[in-house]
């Protein structure tokens, strides 16, 4: 039997029906806690509203189905097609059923109601991720239809929480701990929560970071009395920087990846208690964060760094210092000036092993239905899939949505690459039958 087919094209009809009732229930899948949490059991009853009646569920069809939870009204759902040759599987998983947040009084149009001009299909998820559910519900749904007879069983894992870490145990990291992926190990599993239809062969690492700075609060025309953390802020962060870039240059797997950038550590916020405009203050902070290719690890980076600040505030005489009475220590009043670095929650990139089964097959479908193939890299950063990675996962990942729209405001989706999409998948079922 003919597999692509089979599956034929993306039903506009029914896709868009299920995608408007997704974006529907955006509003209540924005993830900002402790303000925002989402209840992605709303999207999961239009998944299940769609897949039941061909599930075994209902004796209406092939598929099984598992709604698993951990947290009331923040399901995952485990779909499987059923294939005839034990131990062969792929998988489709990380479309999230959660949404950053959207304020409608900064968009052009409604973002929590599906709008359509053209070929765009617009509002909150359409690209991250919500398109992507309805894609891939879209996909299992017809092969229950078709009930393709396949070597591979498929499996889809629509995830809850992937849009912040501040609540753990209630997506994937868990149902990875009970064990409910494992039998994916045997397979490729492609994570389908990037962007622009080609495959995203590596990601980075996050390591937020605050810097605070401790200085002595005086009176600006006595500058002699004090000390200032705002220079001291700037001269340590530059010292930091600088070793920071010696110590973890580009490397050269990077070209390979074709990553857009190296490793970067650099400052991204800044505050202070406030005063007058003639006061120099007692205190700052800097925060910013790292972003790290995933060839270093992160824990070395974190120690460097704090090795870096401890050295700083052993030899803070030799900084450098901005103008004639800039000083970092007040000798008479047994005063010096200090750093003190901490960090938030950290994670670490990934590569995707490009020698794998799973790599090639994504490669030639992309190839053959986008027209070409062009693998790229970035120092964003997907939670998670290093995670499975480190647990013996093959690891690919790729998306339909649009890199330019992520995240931002008027947030848009094409149909015609969801489509693709679409096709993509046929394709890589296709290839894994052999």
């Amino acid at each position: 039997m003919d597999v692509k087919k089979t599956l034929g094209d993306l039903d506009k009809e029914s896709f868009i029906t299920l995608l408007s009732k997704l974006i529907g229930e955006a509003k209540f899948v924005q993830n900002n806690p402790p303000d925002l949490i989402p209840q992605e059991d709303r999207v999961v009853k239009h998944v299940l509203d769609s897949l039941l009646p061909l599930s075994t569920t209902t004796g209406g069809g092939p598929l099984l189905i598992n709604h698993v939870t951990y947290y009331p009204g923040r399901g995952n759902v485990i779909i499987e097609y059923p294939g005839t040759v034990p131990g062969k599987v792929l998988s489709f998983v990380g479309c999230h059923m959660d949404v950053v947040t959207a304020n409608p009084e900064d968009w052009e149009f409604d973002p929590f109601s599906l709008s359509i001009d053209g070929d765009k299909l617009r509002g909150r998820g359409t690209t991250d991720c919500l398109g992507h559910v309805a894609l891939v519900t879209e996909l299992m749904k017809r092969l229950a239809e078709t009930k393709l007879k396949l070597n591979s069983t498929v499996v889809v894992v629509l995830i809850a929480n992937e849009e912040n870490s501040a609540i753990s145990g209630v997506g994937v990291d868990a149902l990875v701990k009970d064990g409910l992926l494992n039998k994916l190990k045997d397979g490729p599993l492609f994570w389908i929560d990037t962007a622009d239809k080609q495959p995203c062969i590596g990601t980075g690492g996050s390591i937020p970071w605050k810097l605070h700075v401790t200085g002595k609060l005086f009176h600006s025309g006595l500058v002699h009395k004090a000390i200032n953390p705002l220079e001291l802020a700037m001269e340590a962060l530059k010292e930091i920087q600088s070793r920071f870039y010696r110590d973890f240059p580009p490397h050269e797997k990077e070209k390979m990846y074709e990553y857009a950038t190296p490793s970067t550590m650099k400052p991204t916020q800044w505050s202070y208690p406030g005063g007058g405009i003639n006061q120099i203050p007692g205190e700052c902070t800097i925060s910013g964060d790292v972003r790290l290719t995933p060839f270093y690890d992160v824990k070395d980076v974190m120690k460097k760094l704090q090795e870096y600040v401890d050295d700083i505030n052993e030899n803070i005489t030799k900084l450098d210092t901005r103008g004639p009475v800039s000083k970092y220590v007040l000798p008479d009043e047994n005063l010096r000036g200090r750093l003190t670095i901490s960090f938030d929650e950290v994670s670490s990139g990934v590569a995707c092993d490009l020698e794998s089964r799973g790599f090639h097959v994504l490669c030639k479908a992309t190839e053959e239905v986008v027209g070409h193939v062009k693998p790229y890299s970035i120092t964003g950063t997907l939670p998670l899939i290093r995670e499975l990675q480190d647990e013996g996962f093959d690891v690919q990942t790729s998306g339909y949505g649009l890199m330019s729209t992520y995240h931002a405001k008027n947030e848009y989706c094409l149909f015609s690459d969801m489509a693709q999409g679409y096709r993509v998948f046929a394709s890589v079922i296709s290839q894994l039958e052999d």
